[in-house]
């Protein structure tokens, strides 16, 4: 999923991109809402957070334009503004949510899939595909997996490796194809990144993380997804 982040605090926005990439989310990223606007229309994305207080133009405009052609992309305010009337005039012009600054970036990653899943739901054209991985069922467009009556939440970048590593079942999955298919082909991340992804879903899939049986190391080539 492409986010697009409107935020003209370099620090604020430079922090943001850092650590919503390392979720597994294309970040594009404006210091003001006219740049905001040029990005939209230019890089075409799937999500957009907008800082109300802007340069050139402010949030609450950049809104109105975006509902202007496109009435279903999610759009959430991040806004130092806490007063009530803040957030109804943002939720009037039609943000799907308002978060006041300061904010965690676990809240705000947790707002991102709750409404990233929720319009997803409502305008997907196909319907809610789901895939086998070991006993679990794997919903990617709901970015989680069911084991049983068990809800496992999953990031974007963690559907995609279960996602390489059920097509190629049974066999190994090398370093360079899960990279391809978590991070794209124009990112080279160092080698420890992809372990260190592998070690966290492991923890969130595996009945013994400590003992993987979904997910096998293939030493000094890469991973494999058994199935007997």
């Amino acid at each position: 999923m492409k986010i697009l982040i409107a935020e003209d605090d370099a620090h604020i926005r430079q922090g943001l991109v850092d650590a919503l990439s390392r979720e597994g989310y294309t970040m594009v990223a404006a210091p003001d809402g006219r740049v905001a606007l040029e990005c939209y229309h230019r890089d075409k994305p799937d999500f957009v957070l907008l800082d109300i207080m802007m340069p050139e133009m402010d949030g609450y405009s950049v809104c109105r334009e975006i509902r202007r052609h496109n009435e279903h992309i999610p759009i959430v305010f991040l806004s130092a503004k806490d007063d009530e009337i803040d957030r109804v005039v943002g939720l009037e012009l039609g943000a799907d949510d308002y978060i006041s600054k300061p904010f965690g970036i676990h809240e705000l990653r947790a707002r991102i899939k709750t409404i990233a899943r929720r319009c997803l739901s409502h305008n997907a054209t196909q319907p809610n595909i789901s895939f086998p991985f070991g006993d679990l069922t794997v919903y990617p467009n709901e970015l989680c997996a069911w084991r049983g009556e068990q809800k496992l939440e999953l990031t974007l970048r963690e559907v995609n490796i279960l996602s390489c590593l059920q097509r190629h079942k049974n066999q190994v999955v090398t370093r360079d194809m899960l990279f391809d298919a978590a991070w794209g082909y124009d990112y080279l991340p160092n080698s420890r990144t992809l372990d260190q992804h592998i070690s966290r879903l492991r923890k969130v899939i595996e009945v013994d993380a400590n003992h993987p049986q979904l997910i096998r190391t293939v030493h000094g080539l890469g991973y494999r997804y058994q199935v007997s």
